[in-house]
């Protein structure tokens, strides 16, 4: 199908645009009316994860309401946990729970490595959905979670500001962790694959703990998993975003993928000097500045754009946008990219 709306893959991909493309991470979500009045409807997160219908109309809905230049699937990086066996409970304020966590080596034993159209249907589904309805408007983003990431949430068994149980394991059974983060790779790259067939026309790799892990053990916990993910999808763009890994921007310049995202913590010239110029930068406004007044979000937004230049990036967040922030403020923001970086 022919798209509309190309600035997003064209950017991605090096090509000349003539302004920067720009959507944000979680925009499909909690700041929009039409979405919560969606949800009110249902028993909670999980049934319109799990309800392609569903889940296509509110992927779409930013699309229609904020104008931005790229859909991103709803759904959820811990749907792989769950269809590798270890499932997971939504707990409404706060996040995710795991009833049974990855202890053991029998435990590792007993996960099984998902067939994504077996037990991740519901998202190619969702994906099939959303790309009749948007009919070429602007490309569609599909997504998972970093092995690492994933390997955090099932050993932990919850978000944590340390997920000290999880690094533990990679210090006292580093063997164990390895066959683990393997199984959640082989999964995560069938289930990829899987969202390309179904229509998707790039795929994020979200390392979303990234940070908390020390260089070395970044280096063989995650990066290590994260390059076979990138050399195994070669047939459409690739982001990679690991929030908090500063220190890897030179290693992420080795990876088989088109784009490196920033969170707010990362200085823009840097990472542009660490990775060189044959990668596109996504990011990376800090989501508090869409707190600010409207002039304010203006003014951090061209801040952004001079800093990025004009060539090479695709205008985001450094990471999803809060849900209480106003939704004229997002619109803000993405007008103000759009006309500010008009060429």
């Amino acid at each position: 199908m022919q798209l509309k709306n190309d600035l997003f893959l064209r950017a991605a991909l090096g090509q000349p645009t003539e302004r920067t493309p720009v959507w944000l991470m979680r925009q499909a979500g909690r700041i929009l009316p039409e979405y919560r009045a969606v949800r009110e409807r249902l028993s909670g997160f999980k049934e319109l994860v799990e309800t392609p219908e569903l889940a296509a109309e509110v992927t779409i809905q930013p699309v229609d309401l904020l104008d931005v230049d790229a859909a991103i699937i709803f759904s959820d990086i811990l749907v792989v946990p769950e269809a590798m066996g270890c499932t997971y409970e939504m707990i409404e304020k706060r996040g995710p729970l795991f009833p049974n966590t990855i202890k053991t080596a029998a435990d590792v034993e007993n996960v099984r490595v998902a067939d994504p159209h077996e037990h991740l249907n519901y998202v190619l589904e969702a994906i099939k959905v959303t790309k009749r309805e948007l009919n070429g408007r602007v490309p569609l983003i599909g997504f998972a979670g970093a092995p690492w990431t994933i390997f955090a949430y099932m050993v932990e068994g919850s978000g944590s500001k340390t997920f000290s149980k999880a690094r533990k394991m990679l210090y006292t059974d580093p063997e164990l962790s390895h066959r683990l983060l393997q199984k959640i790779t082989d999964t995560t790259i069938a289930y990829l694959k899987a969202q390309v067939a179904a229509g998707a026309d790039l795929i994020q790799i979200f390392d979303s703990w990234a940070g908390i892990l020390p260089p070395a053990h970044y280096q063989e916990f995650s990066y290590r998993y994260i390059d076979q993910i990138c050399k195994a999808l070669t047939e459409v763009p690739v982001t990679v975003f690991a929030k908090g890994a500063f220190f890897a921007m030179a290693d992420f310049a080795q990876l088989d993928c088109q784009v490196i995202g920033l969170d707010w913590n990362m200085n823009i010239q840097e990472a542009r000097q660490a990775i060189g110029e044959n990668k596109t930068l996504q990011g990376n406004l800090d989501p508090c500045a869409l707190y600010n007044s409207f002039e304010g979000v203006k003014q951090e937004t061209r801040k952004m754009l001079d800093a990025f230049g004009p060539h090479r990036h695709i205008a985001n967040l450094g990471h999803g946008v809060y849900p209480d922030t106003d939704p004229e403020k997002v619109k803000c923001f993405i007008q103000t990219v759009k006309e500010y970086s008009q060429r």
